[in-house]
């Protein structure tokens, strides 16, 4: 049994998204999508240098044994290169990318995962979502907290936990291997069809369309007609076996590159002639107009008010959005560090010249020197929340990875003559000790 991949890759820029900041890799021997954050530039550039590092594993150089730590040592890479181009260039601070790749080695699949970008497996026509999104409203699903169906409407749906992005620290990066065979149907995508596209519908589009490319240009279609607001990723690889195939003939053996990582990466959407394509464009014109109306209406207002007007009206102006913004830094919260404990304050952490933006809260007594690196990277760079409530959530997520310490049980007291004459006079070596404990 020789099994193969019949695969095909799309992406769309969205109807609403200026570019396209994800990237995809589909041939024979490896999958990825990579879904970019960061910017207008800095999602094109993060999500196209994971696609980049991963895409040189795409051959048959690897056996079953040596394709999990070749598809981690890539993402290693990545995530070194990522650091370096942020480092270079400061406006590239903050970029970061998704990352969920399948690397084919014989009949096994070794899987990459960070971030919300999926990976679904339709066997036997049901359908298995095989990835767990990094995510805050994951975390709250998993503690019982937050129900599925709630999680898909989320306002905080979007808001990462882990990301391969230019944090210099180690981020985990959830690493599997899986057996295949033959009518598997793999679909990764990412969030741009996950998010407004239901679970049901994708299992329908994937059981009914049977070639690989009519099943992906379907579901990014499904995308664009729910209003697309994100960028549309999706490939669809079916597991064959070429020697049980009559004609003997395998599937296309040439990769497709999609996204901001191919030589398209500006081409425009495909829903632009769709009617959700016109309800947005509408939608954004009605706003531009709107905005130039009350520009034309306040112009003429202005030009009537006697020019010794002006400069009070410019004051209290100045007073009142100088007391707005800091009544608004008071409805925020964050989490940080007091120096030893990760803490929650309220307010932003900046201040002004006699200005103090942020108070302290609470002091959780979590030292931050137990987190992982790449949490205790976060808690330096602090981590905003909405609310009071979210910030202990966010807390109580930071602490879930903490191991647990178990204290060395203490020796008996005997009642020897010299455990007696070692209490009674204790050496200069135990009393060092027992300072030190």
């Amino acid at each position: 049994m020789f099994l193969s991949l019949h695969f095909a890759a799309r992406s769309d820029v969205g109807l609403v998204r200026a570019n396209n900041q994800d990237s995809a890799f589909a041939g024979p021997h490896l999958l990825v999508v990579a879904d970019g954050m960061g910017g207008a530039a800095g999602g094109d550039i993060a999500s196209s240098i994971a696609v980049g590092r991963l895409a040189a594993l795409d051959g048959e150089s690897h056996g079953p044994d040596e394709a999990l730590d070749e598809l981690k040592d890539a993402i290693a890479q990545a995530h070194a290169e990522i650091v370096q181009r942020a480092a270079n260039d400061p406006e590239l601070s903050g970029l970061g990318t998704t990352v969920t790749a399948l690397l084919r080695a014989g009949s096994t699949l070794s899987m990459a995962h960070i971030g919300d970008s999926r990976a679904y497996l339709l066997r036997d026509g049901a359908l298995d979502q095989v990835t767990t999104d990094h995510s805050f409203v994951q975390h709250l699903v998993d503690t019982g907290r937050l129900s599925a169906a709630d999680a898909e409407n989320h306002p905080k749906r979007s808001m990462l936990l882990r990301v391969l992005g230019d944090v210099d620290a180690d981020v985990p990066v959830d690493i599997s291997v899986r057996e295949t065979r033959p009518g598997d149907r793999w679909m990764l995508c990412s969030d741009g069809l996950s998010g407004v596209v239901s679970r049901d519908t994708i299992a329908q589009t994937l059981a009914d369309v049977s070639d690989p490319g009519d099943c992906a240009d379907a579901l990014v279609g499904l995308a664009l007609a729910a209003g697309a607001p994100d960028n549309v990723t999706c490939i669809v690889a079916d597991v064959v076996d070429i020697d049980a195939q009559a004609d003997g003939i395998g599937p296309s053996s040439t990769s497709q590159i999609v996204g901001a990582a191919a030589t398209d990466r500006h081409r425009p959407t495909a829903g632009g002639s769709s009617a959700a394509g016109r309800a947005a464009r509408l939608q954004q014109q009605s706003a531009r107009v709107e905005d130039d109306d009350d520009d034309a209406r306040g112009s003429g207002t202005w030009a009537k008010v006697k020019p010794w007007v002006l400069p009070l009206i410019a004051l209290l102006v100045v007073a009142g959005a100088a007391w707005g913004a800091y009544r608004w830094t008071q409805t925020q919260y964050y989490v940080g560090s007091d120096g030893i404990d990760v803490a929650i304050y309220q307010g932003i952490p900046q201040d002004l010249p006699f200005i103090q933006l942020e108070t302290l809260i609470e002091d959780t007594g979590i030292p931050v020197a137990t987190l992982e690196p790449y949490q205790q990277q976060r808690i330096e760079d602090t981590i905003r929340a909405g609310s009071l409530e979210e910030a202990r959530e966010i807390v109580e997520s930071l602490t879930v990875d903490i191991p647990e310490v178990t204290p060395e049980p203490t020796p008996e007291p005997t009642s020897s003559p010299s455990a007696s004459a070692s209490t009674a006079a204790p050496s200069p070596e135990a009393s060092a000790s027992g300072r030190d404990g």
